[in-house]
């Protein structure tokens, strides 16, 4: 689900990122290197603010119209939490239905297999192309780079991933992948492609990209595509869109393969009519999706379209981990809408590309290292949030996201990952806060430094102050001086003007005092 982005500001820079589908193969900069990068590319935080507005509009709009909307969460969180604690039931279901229907289920254990699956059917079917809609899972396990590796060319057909796979990067939103964009860079992209020359329009660079990959579609020895739910009741595939590329890549090659997470499972129709509403609305501000394609298994006899084979293959990449986790099961609840990276205040600040891994924003700040990296390796995700709470209110399924980035913060510091000195300055707040004494003589010398770093007159002084300058070049300090003012100390602290308050109005100090014991 994409569109080509008509922001009329120029993109100012840009991060280099791994090209799309490929697995890294240098050491990548860190999450404060990469937030700095977003944070000084102009274009990136406009179109990135410009998007997410318009889609938390849309939302807005499209859940109000619908009518008890806290109900139908609720609903969702319900089934999405029956369907997870019983997935062995289901996923075995599925399989069972799908097989019947002529299919082929694989299970991968992790994402080598997965890939190992996918290049066992492409040798068998001697392909040379594959063309792919739109699936985070294949960005997961990095099948487009295994596919190149042996000679297979593997061709995105999403608008949007078409254009981040033209340049060479990785998806930038769940739901908008080119959000990072303008058309001009796009123009640019397909000119190098094809080489002609095109206008910036919207419309001519959509006619251009349609008339492309319509050369590929009719090509194609293998269609790919991922897979937003199954049903285990039929053992069916149900794919969601807006542009009509996925039916294009199911029903024209002779082989069709299905990535899909083990928790993409619905029990029956009717709880996909429930996310049929939920999903939509809360991804792009639909009431429903363009197209949303049902597939159980190949071609029946008589049948004029559609692949000879089907292979499904259930990924499970950590996902089993987060199993059984009272902190961590609900989080494969999540339906892929995108939602929670339209509110939140960071992500709209950095855009997708600065946290480094397929999954983006707070899904993807506990989605990495829960189930795929691990909490020594992208355990500093958690830090990459406000704790607002704002994902959870967004999400059509409810899942505790604030909840969990702590829970990640505090196993990232019991597992020893924590800085040094990180660890010895929490330390010393837990002894000041610990101890009444400690504690006014901590803030004592707070007030102090305060005063004569910052300066007395408002601030003013900061700038001129050699203390403060010094301050604003050290780390960590330098990090907060660098975007933030510190408002100047008041003349007296609360401690001085409490004894002065109650001795101006002791009865009014004392009615306050009794009012608060007794709440």
């Amino acid at each position: 689900m994409t569109s080509v982005q008509e922001i009329p500001v120029e993109n100012t820079g840009g991060t280099p990122h791994q090209s799309n589908g490929h697995a890294p193969t240098k050491k990548v900069k860190s999450l404060k290197q990469r937030a700095d990068d977003a944070l000084h590319d102009d274009f990136l935080r406009a179109a990135v603010a410009f998007t997410t507005d318009r889609l938390r509009g849309r939302k807005a709009e499209s859940t109000d119209k619908l009518g008890d909307w806290e109900e139908w969460r609720e609903r969702g969180r319900e089934v999405r939490t029956h369907t997870v604690a019983h997935l062995d039931y289901y996923l075995s279901q599925f399989a069972s239905k799908m097989e019947s229907n002529g299919g082929h289920v694989h299970f991968a254990s992790d994402a080598a297999e997965a890939r190992r699956i996918v290049l066992e059917i492409a040798a068998d079917k001697k392909a040379k192309s594959i063309t792919k809609s739109k699936s985070m899972i294949s960005e997961e396990v990095h099948i487009n780079h295994a596919l190149e590796d042996v000679g297979i060319a593997a061709v995105e057909t999403d608008l949007g991933e078409w254009i981040v796979q033209l340049a060479h990067e990785t998806p930038s939103h769940i739901i908008i992948p080119a959000i990072h964009k303008n058309r001009h860079q796009i123009q640019k992209l397909f000119e190098d492609e094809g080489g002609e020359k095109l206008s910036p329009e919207t419309s001519v660079l959509a006619a251009y990209a349609r008339r492309r990959l319509r050369e590929r579609f009719m090509k194609a020895d293998i269609g790919m595509t991922g897979c937003n739910f199954a049903i285990a009741e039929t053992g069916s595939v149900v794919i969601f869109e807006n542009e009509g590329n996925a039916r294009m890549v199911t029903t024209l090659p002779k082989t069709h393969i299905v990535m899909m997470g083990m928790e993409r499972i619905l029990p029956t129709w009717r709880d996909l009519e429930l996310m049929a509403n939920l999903l939509p609305r809360s991804a792009t501000g639909q009431k429903i999706t363009v197209y949303m394609s049902a597939l159980s298994g190949p071609r029946r006899v008589g049948e004029l379209d559609g692949p000879e084979e089907v292979h499904v293959i259930v990924l499970d990449n950590g996902r089993s981990d987060a199993l059984g986790d009272p902190e961590f099961q609900e989080v494969l609840n999540c339906i892929r809408c995108g939602a929670c990276l339209n509110v939140c205040p960071v992500y709209r600040q950095v855009g997708g590309h600065a946290y480094g891994s397929v999954y983006p924003g707070p899904i993807g700040a506990v989605l990495t290292p829960v189930l795929q990296q691990g909490v020594k390796a992208a355990g500093e995700l958690s830090y990459a949030s406000s704790l607002c709470g704002a994902c959870y209110e967004a999400c059509p399924v409810k899942i505790p996201l604030h909840d969990m980035l702590v829970h990640l913060r505090r196993r990232y510091v019991e597992e020893g990952f924590a800085p040094p000195a990180e660890q010895a300055a929490f330390k010393a707040f837990g002894t000041a806060f610990s101890s009444p004494p400690l504690y006014k003589a901590a803030g004592a010398a707070a007030r102090w430094v305060q005063l004569n770093v910052l300066g007395k007159d408002n601030g003013k002084a900061r700038d001129a102050s050699p203390l403060m300058k010094i301050a604003g070049s050290v780390e960590p300090l330098s990090g907060w001086t660098k975007y933030r003012a510190l408002p100047a100390a008041s003349p007296k602290s609360f401690r001085e003007l409490w004894p002065e308050l109650e001795q101006s109005n002791p009865s009014e100090m004392k009615n306050k005092d009794d009012a608060g014991d007794g709440a």
